[in-house]
Parts: C-alpha cells; structure tokens; sequence
C-alpha cells in the first residue's frame, strides 16, 4: 500500500530531478531510476516496490508533462 509520505517523497524526487533525465529515458528505465531515487531515501518493502512500479508507470505522462512544463517555464538545469 502506498502511503501519504511515500507518494510525497516520489512527488519530491520526481521535481528534484532534472528535466533532462525525466524526458530523455523510455518509461521502463524512468521507472527503474526515480525508485531508485525514492529507494536512497527511505527503505521499501517489496509489495509497496511492486505497488510504486504500477503507480509512477500510471504517471508517467503526467510527470513527462510536467516536465516539459519545467521546461517551457526555464527552471529545467540542463536543456
């Protein structure tokens, strides 16, 4: 189960990381890179693994959108 401080702490790894990485990889190592990401943050146990992996693959034209919104609005780092 994805608790309240999980999904706030991906949402803060997801607009820590730069606009670059978030456009440039395909979804399954997107995925792969923003648990890691959460993983280096706080320990997660397998089924909330699993659960994340569905949850940021649900996301993922969101959080490519509001990249490319990053972008637009110049707060990208690196173009």
């Amino acid at each position: 189960m994805l608790t309240a401080k999980m999904m706030q702490q991906l949402w803060a790894v997801i607009e820590s990381t730069q606009v670059s990485t978030l456009l440039q990889f395909d979804d399954a190592a997107l995925v792969q890179v923003l648990l890691q990401q959460l993983k280096a943050k706080q320990a997660i146990d397998p089924q909330a693994d699993s659960t994340l992996n569905s949850y940021i693959k649900s996301k993922l034209p969101l959080i490519r959108d509001t990249a490319e919104g990053r972008l637009s609005f110049g707060q990208g780092g690196n173009h």
